[in-house]
């Protein structure tokens, strides 16, 4: 019986057979009919049937798909230079409000004050301690005696600033990145925080990554990290080079902040600063949407403001504020004429050991009309952005700067060595100095 039904299946296995080899030679005829077509109509109906099952996942390419702004460096130069045409990169911020975030506490203003001589609490920590003090701050080791600048302590009038506690400021950092984004004199601020804060972490557990544009501090038992990144005009330019910086042409984009962003997006406390570079002299505009490296050029006060409204757009638009606080240092004032704070003089801050008493005293350093400039950017922010207002205490310290007191990058010709004053840093501050009741400062509002 088992023999019969076997018999019965092979009958019928040839005709099987059959038909699927016949199945085969008829897919591969149509298979090449379909690839003759292709190779006689590029534009073949199965291209844009492959577009349109990705187009509603595609956003809408620009008028040139292919092309990337390029980014910004150190040989990044003009091709031509045009007038200003007055464009702007369109921030849609709101209009000013008032219940912004003044960097005031309560009632008391903390930057209304004077300067009060401390020696028994102050310095908040020792220059020859700290091993991350950079050769241009540190007065002490290149040569000041005069200690003076060292022991002076910010006293507001009506009120006193927070004590600063090392152990409490590492628990508001827990888990946390707080960055300080800008110029050399933020960087002056960022060594100042991790001097005050690396004394009680063990050597075994911090670390400093190498210089680059990005710079951190690491303490392995609070999981946390102080950062600096080198962001002079805080949107992209061809000075972002942390070393490399000293250019013949000035060039930004004005409407990106997006290299830098995607550096400090991600940190929970940031702390911005920029001005001095905006003090330089003509700036070159380099859209984003330009090809031909056409440059629009504007003075130094103009560019700032587009950077400025640059950096609040990301602010008011791209910034997660439930999880961020977000800081802004106001202007670091220079010292360079003697003369405004001692009429006849022609001196700048070199040899001075006292801070300035007249609290009215404000220097030509501090530029009034950028002062309103970055106070209507911030005003449109609201309580966004907590101001720390450095510039006016900081008016009074004609004395803590390192003047000669520094170690200097080029050599000093016997013309500059003869006259001590002609090559005097009256930019910078001495740590521990100044900086150090700036981070006071921001210790209060945390």
């Amino acid at each position: 019986m088992m023999v019969q039904k076997w018999n019965k299946k092979r009958a019928h296995f040839p005709l099987i057979v059959f038909l699927f080899l016949l199945f085969i030679i008829s897919t591969i005829l149509y298979n090449e009919r379909s690839i003759q077509q292709i190779h006689q109509n590029p534009d073949h109906d199965d291209r844009h049937q492959h577009q349109d099952s990705i187009s509603s996942a595609t956003p809408k390419l620009p008028t040139h798909p292919n092309r990337v702004p390029e980014v910004l460096d150190r040989f990044t130069t003009c091709s031509s230079t045009v007038k200003y045409s007055g464009r702007k990169a369109g921030w849609t911020a709101g209009k000013p409000v008032r219940d912004r975030r003044r960097g005031t506490s309560g009632r008391c203003d903390v930057f209304s004050g004077k300067w009060v001589f401390d020696n028994t609490s102050y310095p908040l920590y020792n220059e020859s301690r700290c091993p991350y003090m950079s050769d241009q701050l540190a007065c002490r080791k290149h040569g000041r005696s005069d200690l003076g600048y060292q022991y002076w302590r910010w006293q507001p009038h009506h009120c006193n600033l927070k004590r600063w506690n090392v152990n409490a400021m590492w628990e508001k950092l827990r888990g946390k990145r707080l960055m300080f984004v800008g110029d050399s004199l933020n960087r002056g601020q960022w060594i100042s925080m991790v001097c005050l804060l690396q004394s009680v972490i063990p050597a075994d557990k911090r670390s400093m990554s190498p210089n680059a544009p990005l710079t951190i501090f690491r303490a392995e038992e609070y999981n946390a990290t102080i950062e600096f990144l080198w962001a002079p005009l805080l949107v992209e330019s061809n000075s972002d080079d942390p070393v490399n910086h000293r250019l013949d042409e000035r060039v930004m984009r004005p409407d990106s902040v997006l290299k830098q962003a995607s550096q400090w997006e991600h940190a929970d406390i940031l702390v911005f600063n920029t001005y001095l570079w905006w003090r330089q002299g003509p700036v070159k505009l380099l859209w984003s949407t330009e090809e031909n490296r056409v440059c629009e050029e504007v003075d130094g006060l103009g560019a700032m403001e587009l950077a400025m409204e640059a950096w609040a757009n990301w602010v008011a638009t791209k910034a997660d504020l439930d999880k961020k606080r977000i800081f802004f240092a106001t202007m670091s004032p220079t010292h360079l004429w003697s003369r405004e704070w001692n009429p006849g003089s022609e001196g700048n801050c070199y040899n001075e050991k006292t801070p300035i008493n007249d609290e009215s005293y404000w220097g030509s350093g501090s530029d009034l009309p950028t002062m309103s400039m970055v106070e209507k950017v911030l005003g449109r922010l609201g309580s966004k952005v907590t101001v720390l207002n450095i510039t006016q205490l900081s008016e009074y310290r004609k004395d803590g700067h390192p003047s000669i007191f520094r170690k200097f990058w080029e050599p000093l010709g016997p013309e500059q060595l003869s006259n001590p004053a002609s090559f005097s840093d009256c930019i910078h501050w001495c740590l521990p100095g100044v900086p150090d009741v700036w981070n006071e400062l921001l210790f209060h509002f945390l």
